[in-house]
């Protein structure tokens, strides 16, 4: 007996979902009613009802039909694409009640199908002697949309499967007319009713090879090579995701602006400049935001702009390692990283001897550590004093995305025109000097210092378009 009330085929069109449906309604006490949730139809084309309900009654409660297939006698669903009704999408996903069987096809396939099915008319076969025949011509762009909206679709059912601990039976287009695996989804199912034959009515629409359907086949192929479908050009994500950490906001009492700070990046002299603007002390400036905290200043302070300022990685780096490693502020971190990561600086009482040559190695060293840190291989945390700008920013857009980054190099421009998006041309000249350690870096920087970093922040450097580190 199935341990689950009612079941969906996620699927996509074109990959067999009907050939699916009509072999499962061949087994007794199973019903499996369509695209209930198709925006344009209600189960199937022309079709006005199913459970007594027409498409006007599920499009004002979709949640109706939904109850109406849990509550039917057997055992029951429906087929669900990427495209039908996003408000039961969520809820089905996480329901573990629901059997969810994953339906794939090769991509290619798929979309070779529909825009043969959109050229004919023709979307099922049970006669073939009606079988109408097309050459099709193959749009690179069309198919690269149709592929990442289709991968959208299958990545997003995939994390609500995991973030709610659940399983699913997955089925290939060419596990279909395999009597024994669609056996093995009714034995998964818990149904006792076993496919003794295929469903014979549905016949296959396109027998012929690709190379005998596209006008444009070699194009296809060399359009298809040079699709990164792997996904191999992106950056590899190790670093862990990370808080908005709305706290650290400071907003203006006045003026329009919120200020998302990057830890080890400008800050004391963008929140002088802001107090400056709103001609209030730097204590009076907004912080320790709560989220309706937050949503409460946003909506008394229509038109806002929210903004961060980047800082190069080689700087920033050097500002986390000066600060925090060779101080003693991590008093616990420094000592670890001397002695399980072989960081080569002296101990507090004796940094008499520490010169630029001896700062220069340590820094190296320090970089190589932040490489093995940020791509989640050592047993310390990620400290958000160095953890990835890209990743900082990412976490604060949870709660407030950044409408400006500004930069370091160029603050005083990039603050100016700021200003002027909020009608505010008065706005004061901000300090320049804004990175107390960039004499001390200018003496040590080379091109294994930028590489090393760029080892490091790669996805930063990819992110934000940073060239090498240019001392001022």
């Amino acid at each position: 007996m199935t341990k689950y009330r009612y079941f969906t085929i996620l699927a996509d069109m074109r990959t067999g979902s009907n050939f699916l449906e009509a072999n499962l309604n061949a087994v007794g006490g199973m019903a499996c009613h369509g695209e209930l949730f198709n925006p344009y139809f209600v189960g199937h084309p022309n079709n006005e009802t199913a459970f007594e309900i027409d498409l006007a009654e599920r499009e004002e409660t979709p949640t109706r039909l939904l109850e109406d297939v849990k509550a039917a006698d057997g055992f029951n669903g429906f087929r669900f694409f990427g495209d039908h009704d996003p408000r039961i999408r969520d809820e089905v996903l996480a329901d573990p009640g629901c059997a969810k069987i994953i339906l794939t096809r090769n991509m290619l396939d798929s979309y070779v199908s529909l825009k043969i099915a959109e050229a004919t008319g023709q979307w099922m076969l049970t006669n073939a002697s009606h079988h109408k025949d097309v050459e099709i011509t193959f749009d690179s762009e069309d198919f690269q949309t149709y592929l990442s909206e289709a991968l959208a679709a299958r990545n997003h059912i995939e994390r609500v499967l995991k973030i709610t601990g659940q399983s699913a039976f997955r089925i290939d287009y060419n596990d279909l007319r395999d009597v024994d695996v669609l056996n093995g989804l009714l034995d998964w199912l818990g149904m006792e009713t076993r496919i003794e034959a295929l469903d014979g009515k549905l016949k296959k629409q396109n027998r012929r090879t690709l190379r005998d359907q596209i006008t444009n086949y070699d194009e296809m192929r060399e359009a298809l090579s040079n699709l990164d479908i792997y996904g191999l050009d992106l950056p590899r994500q190790l670093e862990a995701d990370r808080a908005p950490a709305i706290n650290t906001f400071r907003a203006c009492p006045t003026a329009p602006l919120i200020f998302i700070p990057i830890q080890s990046a400008p800050s004391g002299a963008v929140l002088k400049w802001m107090s400056a603007l709103d001609e209030v002390g730097r204590d009076e400036l907004i912080g320790k935001f709560s989220q309706s905290g937050l949503r409460d200043w946003r909506t008394s302070h229509p038109g806002y702009r929210a903004f961060s300022v980047l800082r190069h990685p080689v700087a920033r780096a050097h500002a986390a390692f000066c600060d925090f490693i060779l101080t003693n502020k991590f008093p616990s971190l420094r000592k670890r990283l001397i002695n399980r990561y072989r960081l080569p600086i002296p101990e507090l009482d004796a940094m008499e001897g520490y010169d630029i040559a001896a700062h220069s190695t340590a820094f190296l060293a320090f970089l190589e550590f932040l490489k093995a840190n940020l791509a989640g291989q050592t047993s310390i945390r990620i400290d958000g004093n160095w953890a990835s700008q890209r990743q900082i920013l990412r976490g604060a857009g949870k709660a407030q995305v950044p409408h400006y980054l500004a930069r370091e190099s160029t603050l005083a421009t990039d603050l100016a025109h700021l200003a002027s998006q909020i009608g505010r041309p008065d706005a004061p000249i901000p300090e320049l000097a804004t990175d107390g350690h960039a004499a001390r870096l200018a003496e040590i920087y080379d091109d294994q210092i930028e590489a090393a970093t760029r080892a490091a922040y790669d996805q930063d450097y990819l992110e934000f378009g940073f060239g090498d580190w240019q001392p001022d």
